[in-house]
């Protein structure tokens, strides 16, 4: 699924169709895509409106459309495979739908198309001079100033007995964080993805909020102004890998399902829960009373 950097992307992709005038409007109105809308409304508002601004916020986008009679906004959630793109030319002459463009604006010179394969994403729709509710009350952003480490721990404490992975996921307080993003920070941040939020230290705690803001701003950077390829110290060029190894420590990677998701971590650098490190690559399970503590060595 499309994570924050992806989704400021496609957003982008509509660039071309701001300040040029819709001449026709065209769906397919009983697409899961349009569940809960009024399609023919929807028709109706964009049809000669013209957008004029648009924004990404978590796993949204929001596009302002303007008219002699009001204003009206359409949002768009991508789900798994939904995209974004425009189409050059006379587009009354030369466009041909694809089998999956289930929302197209017609201008007049270009369309912009909305396509989704799997019926995962959404098209929302408002008529207002202001933003929405369904807008307004997303999250703050991460890269925000309201996203403090105050308001991380706190919503952790909240969470005490969740792993940390599920925990990222949680787009009530980590807006636009997806599988591969919330692994990227676990990793960078030294901590196993099934460590209880609550367990944290004040300075892991603090960790973690530096590290989920720096893979923000970076993907953001990275993908959602080019779509540039990662760099190979990033994790992500090596958790789906053929002999998948961890770029810090050599260490072989681990891929298991934590938090209901497929996930990916280092034994080298992220020690599973109920150890502490002795070595580079040496964990030593703590044991209770009575108990001897097992030692783990990693390749």
């Amino acid at each position: 699924m499309p994570e924050l950097g992806e989704v400021e992307w496609y957003r982008k992709r509509w660039d071309p169709a701001l300040g040029h005038r819709v001449q026709a409007v065209f769906l397919h109105p009983r697409c899961r895509i349009f569940r809960g809308l009024d399609t023919e409304a929807l028709v109706n508002a964009l049809d000669g409106a013209t957008p004029v601004a648009s924004a990404a916020r978590a796993k949204q986008m929001l596009f302002e459309f303007r008219k002699t009679r009001g204003t009206c906004w359409l949002g768009i959630h991508l789900g798994m495979s939904g995209k974004l793109r425009v189409v050059k030319g006379k587009a009354f002459e030369n466009y041909r739908s694809a089998k999956h463009d289930h929302l197209v604006l017609l201008q007049e010179n270009q369309c912009a198309v909305f396509t989704d394969t799997r019926h995962f994403g959404r098209v929302l729709f408002h008529q207002g001079k202001t933003p929405p509710e369904w807008w307004t009350s997303l999250p703050p952003d991460i890269v925000g100033d309201a996203f403090t480490t105050e308001v991380v721990a706190a919503f952790c404490r909240r969470r005490t007995r969740s792993p940390l992975k599920a925990v990222l996921l949680m787009q009530e307080r980590f807006p636009g964080i997806g599988n591969w993003m919330a692994d990227e920070i676990l990793w960078r941040a030294g901590l196993h993805p099934a460590r209880h939020a609550g367990s944290l230290s004040e300075a892991e705690m603090r960790t973690l909020w530096k590290e989920t803001r720096w893979v923000a701003r970076e993907a953001l950077k990275r993908i959602g102004t080019k779509w540039k390829r990662l760099p190979d110290s990033w994790l992500f060029n090596h958790r789906w890998a053929k002999g998948r190894t961890c770029p810090k420590t050599g260490a072989a990677l681990v891929r298991e399902k934590i938090g209901g998701r497929t996930t990916c971590w280092s034994p080298g650098c992220q020690p599973p829960p109920g150890t502490f490190k002795k070595g580079p690559h040496e964990l030593v399970q703590g044991g209770r009373p009575g108990h001897a503590a097992k030692k783990f060595t990693y390749p």
